[in-house]
């Protein structure tokens, strides 16, 4: 990178139109081009793919099973005080 990063959001305003991977809370993760961003890490998405972490535990045994769902969105906002991490993808 030509630019020097010299704070956190540096990071986030060199990926501007870049595919990051956002992780959310609540076990969810999207994968999506960056158009958007604020300080308070509200986010605008673009070309989205979400992926949930399911866990289902069978009542008669307790044996439990992880299963991903993904689902797929022209373009999402995402408020930022659900946001844990932000990383290029």
């Amino acid at each position: 990178m030509t630019e020097a990063i010299k704070e956190p959001l540096d990071l986030v305003r060199l990926s501007l139109n870049e595919q990051i991977k956002v992780k959310l809370r609540g076990d969810r993760e999207l994968i999506g081009v960056l158009h958007a961003y604020d300080s308070h890490m509200n986010l605008i998405l673009g070309n989205v793919d979400e992926f949930v972490t399911v866990v289902d535990v069978d009542s008669t045994t307790l044996e439990s099973t992880t299963r991903f769902v993904k689902r797929s969105m022209p373009m999402l906002y995402i408020r930022g005080d659900g946001v844990i991490l932000i990383s290029p993808n």
